[in-house]
């Protein structure tokens, strides 16, 4: 639904081969660790790595940003480091623990975004190219951009607001467009 607010088409990828055609990737929420094995068992971490080289778009929510990552801080976890940040898993606690917040979101414009935050990881470190979109009000980085790829700890697909998902998506028709 988010994607289709956004204006584009959602395509499901489970093999590398499902990755021609497509215009960018969302490695969404769920378990990072089940992910990124199911990834490497069906080749598309190779691929993947390659297409983000030449600036494939790619977004990587809650667990997808822990799959994106350089490295997990605190964990033999790994992971495809399209992006050079650490991250911390579940940094706020158990499910219990989970919040909703209004994130000023450098890229999406002055209105605040509303953002839900379920068992999700932090940013620990960026790398010098790394961009920081959205801080939490202690400070912690919670969504970033190196390139084309994309990040975010929380769920913007759960909100009615989709400028997170049309951001991406103008990523990708700018790429498309470029040739």
């Amino acid at each position: 639904m988010a994607l289709r607010n956004a204006g584009a088409q959602a395509v499901e990828v489970r093999l590398a081969a499902d990755l021609d055609g497509v215009d960018g990737l969302i490695v969404p929420g769920g378990e990072s660790t089940t992910i990124i094995t199911q990834m490497r068992e069906y080749g598309v971490d190779k691929k993947l790595a390659a297409l983000a080289a030449r600036g494939f778009p790619v977004l990587g929510t809650c667990a997808g940003m822990i799959v994106l990552a350089a490295r997990v801080a605190g964990a033999e976890q790994p992971c495809l480091g399209l992006i050079d940040l650490d991250v911390r898993r579940n940094a706020f606690g158990r499910q219990v623990d989970s919040f909703e917040t209004d994130l000023t979101v450098s890229v999406l414009g002055k209105d605040p975004l509303h953002a839900i935050f379920i068992r999700a990881p932090i940013i620990e470190r960026t790398g010098p190219e790394v961009q920081v979109l959205a801080r939490l009000s202690d400070g912690t980085p919670v969504a970033a951009q190196q390139g084309s790829v994309l990040v975010c700890a929380f769920h913007p697909e759960l909100t009615t607001d989709s400028r997170f998902h049309h951001y991406f998506t103008t990523l990708a028709t700018r790429r498309k467009a470029e040739g």
